[in-house]
């Protein structure tokens, strides 16, 4: 009897350990869901799977995902990879709530950082930002799942919201462009240094580069050197982006800004008939209308409600024909 006790000890603290295990998922899953259906930030809706802050966020460390189809509040989202992605929409924000928890491809969220949240593209992809409300454009990593809040097609840092010009408004009307042709192209590869370069001796030292300058050839002036006076007309730029001139340095640059148009689509169709039928049913909403569209070989017949003045407008809409039955409906922006 005496020899059995270590043995029922051992089995008890195991079940302890795995109880204990069970308890700690079932608290992730939780927060998880918490932070999909009640994050209130700029962006109020998260990944799942985020842990709690920590003090010092680290950047790296996540790995290549695609993902398979999951379900947040009642809306289906399909990851896929799209080298070819290219949309229009309204884009916002998110900050400090989530700085220093896990994105969904388990690196550290940074908000300092250059990243951003998409519902579908694979993780991490890089795609071009540009805000066409004032032409401002940077390049992101994305490496989070969402926005999960209707007519919002991207969440980006709080500092690529400061590039882009709209951390104070929240959002703003945006084209997204995913960058290269394959998504696996933006993942590190692991060095590898091969036994040759191991052995391999270090170059010489290089001798330092000595310049002169050389006069005139005979017959030319030499230009006199122009000297810049202190004063109201050569003082620092200012730090803000709005006025920067196009520039290629982390992907910002910036470019002429063409009048852009709100619509709420509350559905696309083959039949066109089928999209009678809901433009009849949307002019009780707002100014419904039918644009047909040849995309891939097909002819659709897209329904949209607008034009809408602003983004509070459009998010009015598109609450409407969401209530109405049009549970896939979303904001889109014509240029």
């Amino acid at each position: 009897m005496m020899d059995r006790q270590p043995a029922v000890k051992l089995f008890a603290a195991c079940c302890t350990l795995l109880f204990l295990s069970a308890c700690a998922e079932t608290q992730l899953v939780v927060h998880a869901a918490k932070s999909v259906v009640n994050g209130t930030s700029s962006s109020p809706s998260r990944s799942p799977g985020q842990s709690q802050p920590q003090a010092q966020p680290r950047r790296g460390g996540g790995v290549y995902k695609v993902g398979k189809p999951y379900q947040v509040a009642g809306v289906w989202y399909y990851p896929k990879e799209d080298p070819h992605y290219d949309e229009k929409g309204i884009a916002s924000w998110y900050g400090k709530k989530f700085h220093g928890r896990n994105t969904a491809n388990g690196e550290i969220y940074d908000m300092n950082a250059l990243t951003a949240a998409h519902k579908t593209l694979p993780m991490p992809t890089m795609v071009r930002v540009t805000n066409l409300e004032n032409g401002r454009s940077v390049v992101l990593r994305v490496n989070d799942r969402g926005p999960f809040v209707h007519g919002r097609i991207i969440d980006v840092s709080r500092r690529a919201a400061q590039l882009l010009g709209f951390m104070r408004n929240g959002t703003a009307r945006v084209r997204v462009e995913a960058l290269a042709g394959k998504s696996d192209q933006f993942v590190s590869r692991k060095p590898v240094t091969t036994d040759e370069e191991r052995r391999a001796v270090a170059a010489a030292p290089q001798s330092g580069v000595s310049a002169q300058a050389l006069p005139p050839p005979p017959g030319m002036a030499q230009a006199p050197q122009t000297v810049q006076v202190a004063g109201p007309s050569t003082a620092a730029p200012s730090a803000r982006v709005a006025n920067a001139a196009p520039a290629a340095r982390d992907g910002i640059s910036q470019q002429a800004v063409r009048p852009s148009v709100l619509f709420v689509q509350a559905g696309a169709f083959i039949d066109i008939n089928k999209a009678r039928v809901l433009r009849a049913k949307m002019d009780s909403i707002g100014d419904a209308r039918i644009v047909p569209v040849f995309r891939d070989g097909v002819q659709f017949y897209r329904v949209r409600v607008g034009p809408l003045r602003n983004v509070e407008e459009a998010d009015h809409t598109l609450n409407k024909v969401i209530r109405a039955g049009q549970s896939q409906a979303r904001i889109v922006v014509v240029d």
